[in-house]
């Protein structure tokens, strides 16, 4: 499918709805759907004879078979494309670094291309960057939760592309948590680079949507607009659940870890170890100072490619196994009710980061006060029912939304 381009306006042909039951949900094969990076013939016009800045990292990948891809500066490198420099989120370019590891600039040892970090103290590309660049490429797998950072590095590209007139040629790929939307919204006076937007933790979005959103609700500095290039996916229905290929970043190994992630990502603003430091990342949750007699499952964090130094490093922790929880379509408080309850030290239980993370300071209050998780949630739907009707404008899939 070839789409019409005009200035800040993608018109789109909505695929149809692909019916699946909740076990094929679980069981879809990503190799089953178009990624666009796969759809060549849809955006290689754009780029030729132009000087091309590429964002991505190693998801950022056009599959040749099923279990086999070649990475996308690669596949332009080789079909004449002339790429000017390479673009870095949170983790690096290949994807190594630890979260909120400082990511410097440098130069791919493969391609030889300069690669400017978006991650430490610059996040947003200055004009310097940009002053060679005729278009810039987005191709990023996202995993559909506020405070991962992609999004936050969506953003300052489009912004900076705004600012310096470069269109954003933006490649689509699925939301595995694109199956539900649910959390607080984000209150502005929260706001970071973990959370940027009044979206909930869990925002049912493609990247590709999430991009015309925040166009759309002029979330941009000043307003301002980005001149969007986008090519959709095909076959692809937000309602079903895919295994991806190849891991977002290092603590994400699985797509359980990724299922869990919206969930047990709270505890990393608190005292518990959430699996870093093991090869369970976010499908366990640990500390020395929970309960042994109410949490049974121990484990020790180590130091590890990824996580050099995970939170509880070289202790026992005592906590609880995930692996084998049934897949989640909402976010779930009990973990984290239960791990305050039962913590030796309440005092010290969270930390300064957690009120971004919930993206509010309620959350915290609720908690202490001994609301329910039913409570809490109960305090989210206002807000979730008003999200759900502003986000439709900006659907790119057919879905229904509960």
């Amino acid at each position: 499918m070839v789409l019409k381009r005009f200035k800040n306006t993608v018109y789109f042909i909505l695929l149809a709805c692909i019916s699946c039951t909740a076990q094929e949900s679980k069981t879809k094969a990503f190799s089953s759907l178009g990624v666009a990076a796969n759809r060549t013939e849809a955006y290689l016009d754009l780029l030729q004879d132009k000087k091309v800045g590429v964002v991505g990292n190693q998801t950022s990948v056009i599959f040749t078979s099923e279990l086999e891809y070649v990475h996308l500066v690669d596949s332009l490198l080789n079909r004449n494309i002339n790429i000017k420099k390479v673009f870095a989120p949170e983790h690096g370019f290949r994807g190594t670094a630890d979260a909120g590891e400082l990511i410097k600039d440098g130069i791919d040892s493969k391609t030889g291309i300069p690669v400017i970090s978006l991650y430490g103290s610059q996040k947003k590309p200055n004009p310097e960057h940009l002053e060679d660049i005729d278009i810039m490429v987005f191709d990023i797998q996202d995993v559909g939760a506020r405070f991962y950072t992609y999004i936050s590095t969506l953003h300052y590209i489009m912004e900076a592309c705004a600012e310096q007139g470069i269109p954003l040629l933006i490649l689509d790929r699925p939301n595995p948590n694109g199956h539900y939307i649910d959390g607080p919204v984000l209150e502005e006076e929260f706001k970071s680079f973990v959370g940027m937007h009044p979206v909930p933790v869990v925002h049912g979005l493609s990247i590709a949507e999430y991009a015309q959103m925040i166009n759309g609700e002029h979330w941009l500095n000043n307003g301002i607009q980005c001149e969007l290039e986008i090519v959709d996916m095909e076959a692809y229905s937000p309602s079903m659940v895919y295994d991806l290929p190849i891991k977002p970043s290092p603590n994400l190994p699985n797509a359980k870890s990724i299922n869990l992630y919206p969930s047990l990502c709270f505890f990393e603003g608190t005292n518990v170890n959430a699996g870093r430091g093991t090869s369970m990342q976010f499908q366990v949750f640990g500390s020395p100072f929970l309960d042994p007699l109410v949490f049974d499952f121990e484990y020790v964090p180590k130091s590890t490619a990824g996580a050099k130094y995970p939170k509880h490093e070289n202790e026992l922790c005592f906590g609880r196994n995930l692996q084998n929880h049934s897949d989640l379509d909402y976010v779930n408080l009990e973990w984290l009710l239960q791990a305050y309850h039962h913590t030796q030290d309440p005092a010290s239980f969270f930390n300064d980061f957690f009120n971004k993370l919930a993206g509010n300071s309620s959350l915290q209050e609720q908690i202490q006060q001994g609301k329910t998780a039913r409570e809490i949630r109960a305090g989210w739907q206002t807000d979730l029912e008003a999200y759900k009707v502003k986000i439709q404008p900006y659907f790119m899939y057919e879905r229904s939304l509960p």
